[in-house]
């Protein structure tokens, strides 16, 4: 028997004019909308089209099912964390733990003001999890956080090095999921970041001295 052909997840096309931008934006603020309001097992073209106020077909130019829509919506997700990271931890102005405790500020902050969309596109990930595609959208994440640990800890190997980043990276994205599962108050977020970070900061320092 052959394997089952996996759904496309990749846009048709590219929109190249203001209105078509326009459109392609629409589209995917409304299925924010649809998403968070339903979640993914109620998620579907019809209802994102309808939200959107265009036609199915319109939204069939762009996006060809349901799992390209929601693969565009986590790309966009993925490409802010990147850029997130990389605007914090290349700032070479600070201190690199200071760096590193201004990222998990800003991570868990983010993490509870999208808690809802983002547990909606997790539910959604078995889709396109393993797409090529998904691949490459992380793999730009992981280069950042290597660079940082290449500069945070220069005597390290690299087997350490990509231990930490690894192990501070995947901390942070599970507690921060497990963390923003509650509605938060600004006060509990910083207090919470600040004893994350304290304990980030000691492993370094603690590897630095080995």
């Amino acid at each position: 028997m052959t394997a089952r052909r996996k759904a496309q997840i990749s846009s048709r096309k590219q929109p190249k004019q203001a209105r078509s931008t326009d459109l392609v934006s629409a589209i995917l603020e409304a299925a924010i909308q649809v998403l968070a309001k339903e979640g993914a097992p109620r998620f579907t073209t019809v209802r994102v089209a309808e939200k959107a106020g265009v036609s199915i077909g319109s939204l069939y130019q762009y996006f060809p099912n349901k799992a390209a829509i929601l693969f565009r919506l986590q790309s966009d997700e993925w490409r802010q964390t990147s850029e997130l990271l990389r605007s914090i931890l290349e700032d070479s102005a600070r201190p690199p733990l200071e760096r590193l405790r201004r990222l998990v500020l800003a991570f868990i902050r983010s993490e509870c003001d999208e808690a809802t969309l983002r547990g909606a596109l997790d539910d959604a990930a078995p889709l396109y999890r393993d797409a090529p595609e998904a691949q490459a959208a992380m793999a730009a994440g992981h280069r950042v956080v290597q660079a940082f640990m290449r500069e945070v800890l220069p005597k390290a190997s690299a087997q350490t090095r990509a231990l930490a980043g690894n192990l501070i990276k995947s901390t942070l994205t599970a507690a921060g999921k497990e963390f923003s599962e509650t509605p938060r108050t600004a006060k509990e977020i910083e207090t919470y970041a600040s004893a994350m970070a304290d304990m980030f900061c000691a492993y370094l320092r603690s590897l630095g001295r080995g």
